[in-house]
């Protein structure tokens, strides 16, 4: 039995028999242990693949953590996205696989994420969850793979945004809104996107907003505000090629919810000094 700490510890050297090293580690990958899971399996894979020695078991092992996501427990469906995820930006980096597979990758991703039932960050017993944040690097994987068109482009951040609108009792406590944001924003910075593309995503939230009522602040509203919030901040410190218009329609949004925000970028008044 393999002693996977050691093997972290060591630099993470490759076995003689790495079929058998990778089976044990897709199934420690769905082990409750979050020590196990998190800080061994997680790690050698990740690893092993940005490194190369798994390129010629990439679909392999990416066909994998696509039939994990019908995994009956909640710990092995969170975790497969994050190593979809190395594996899509490795075929990135390295030219592996054909278009189809990562569509289909896709597709079986996106049926998950708008599924999953269980959106918890953390559990005390089994540690990191994080469906919603892992998933959201999926998006940051697929959004700036080659292969990845501007029609799909434009559906992945359309799935963002049906994530975050979707309903639930969970609050976003564990930084879910700053990696929906993050994807967003890595998303768009691809060229090929038009305007209309570009901001096109906003109308799930437009449907969500359009069903307010007076009373307490529903969760998934609250949600959504975060993801706004910080979807701004990210787009406007990235370079967006529709950066303005964008932040307009987020700043527009914003300002809908909470008449404070600005709706457009007020003008500094004369003699205010900008460089501080």
């Amino acid at each position: 039995m393999t002693d996977w700490a050691a093997v972290v510890t060591a630099d993470f050297p490759v076995p003689d028999d790495l079929d058998a090293a990778v089976a044990d580690l897709l199934e420690l990958l769905a082990s409750p242990d979050p020590e196990v899971r998190d800080w061994q399996a997680r790690e050698v894979l990740r690893r092993w693949i940005e490194r190369g020695v798994l390129d010629d078991r990439l679909a392999v092992i990416g066909d994998a953590m696509v039939e994990r996501f019908a995994h009956p427990q909640v710990q092995a469906r969170t975790f497969a996205p994050l190593i979809l995820a190395n594996s899509v930006d490795r075929a990135s980096t390295a030219g592996l696989l054909d278009a189809a597979t990562l569509a289909r990758w896709r597709s079986a991703f996106a049926g998950w994420w708008l599924t999953e039932p269980d959106v918890r960050g953390w559990d005390d017993e089994l540690g990191w969850l994080h469906a919603v944040a892992h998933g959201a690097d999926v998006v940051v994987a697929f959004g700036r793979s080659p292969r990845t068109t501007a029609p799909e482009l434009a559906e992945l951040l359309t799935l963002v945004a049906e994530r975050t609108v979707a309903a639930t009792d969970y609050r976003y406590a564990q930084q879910e809104e700053d990696r929906l944001a993050r994807a967003l924003a890595s998303t768009l910075t691809r060229p090929e996107l038009t305007e209309a593309q570009a901001t096109g995503w906003l109308a799930p939230i437009d449907r969500l907003f359009a069903t307010g009522e007076p009373g307490p602040l529903p969760i998934d509203a609250a949600n959504t505000f975060a993801v706004l919030r910080a979807g701004y901040v990210m787009v406007d410190r990235r370079p967006v090629p529709h950066r303005a218009a964008v932040c307009d329609a987020i700043a527009a949004r914003l300002h809908e919810v909470f008449p404070p925000y600005p709706a457009v970028r007020e003008p500094l008044e004369p003699g205010v000094a900008t460089d501080r």
